[in-house]
């Protein structure tokens, strides 16, 4: 029993010692000097740097129309060939936003959305065109800057309208995707994929008249009529004019990946819709 005691005894003034020494200041913290300059406010600290970005933004932009044309569309694609995998969502509310300007690439499922986006980006496979169309169901962001600065995003939704995709999933992703094109905050551009052997379907329309409000406001969108070297001059002139009356407002172009038709072009108008 006395042995008992004394274990008991001792425990009590090891704790007693442990309270104390943990109530004691740590010697190797020392309190700040007085005389320390103040940390600005978050809010100074945003402010000068959203200055120093616009102020970046007008030198850039400044020395981009300096350019030729021709100097103009290797610079473009240049930044373009900066683009890198980011992130991938199934549901919209999964995908985060960035305060970035961003792009959409759209297009029904065979309308040429995948290869265009690697041409443009001089990438074999940074868009993934899976071998059976309507499969790929997820909405791919990449990022674009040069020097490991992003400066914009580039979204790659899923292609739309293919017979063999379930209803169910063909209604889930219309809904996904309307939602993604109204709500998404930092939406700037929007690039449709259209084979012109087929012209502007039903959904493509749809889509159209989706984003028409935004374009009202300012929305960007450009219609590019894929695989147009499968098409003779006379052709390729009537269906630009046709889908330019369809499109109602945006720009419409001729676009060939194996012939590169279009790409100097394209990647030119997406540079500068990113760099206003």
């Amino acid at each position: 029993m006395c042995s008992l005691v004394k274990e008991s005894q001792r425990r009590r003034k090891t704790a007693v010692i442990l309270q104390c020494r943990m109530n004691q200041p740590d010697p190797h913290d020392t309190p700040a000097p007085n005389d320390m300059p103040e940390v600005p406010e978050i809010a100074v600290l945003n402010a000068e740097f959203e200055a120093q970005r616009e102020a970046d933004r007008a030198a850039a932009k400044a020395a981009f129309e300096l350019l030729s044309p021709k100097d103009q569309a290797k610079y473009a694609m240049g930044w373009l060939h900066t683009a890198r995998f980011l992130t991938t969502a199934a549901q919209l509310h999964h995908l985060p936003t960035y305060d970035l300007p961003e792009i959409a690439f759209v297009g029904r499922s065979n309308a040429g959305k995948s290869t265009c986006i690697n041409v443009l980006t001089q990438q074999k496979r940074l868009a993934f065109a899976s071998k059976t169309p309507g499969r790929t169901q997820h909405i791919n962001l990449f990022a674009m800057g040069r020097q490991g600065k992003t400066d914009a995003v580039l979204a790659d939704l899923p292609g739309y309208g293919y017979a063999a995709v379930p209803k169910q999933d063909k209604i889930r992703w219309q809904q996904v995707m309307a939602n993604y094109l109204l709500t998404r905050p930092n939406l700037r551009a929007v690039v449709l994929m259209c084979d012109p052997r087929h012209g502007l379907t039903e959904l493509d329309e749809i889509l159209l008249d989706v984003i028409r409000p935004r374009v009202e406001e300012g929305l960007k969108f450009l219609v590019l009529l894929t695989k147009a070297d499968k098409l003779n001059k006379t052709d390729g002139a009537k269906a630009l004019q046709i889908t330019k009356l369809q499109a109602g407002g945006g720009e419409v172009r001729l676009f060939s990946a194996l012939k590169k038709q279009g790409v100097d072009e394209v990647a030119t108008t997406l540079y500068q819709w990113m760099h206003p």
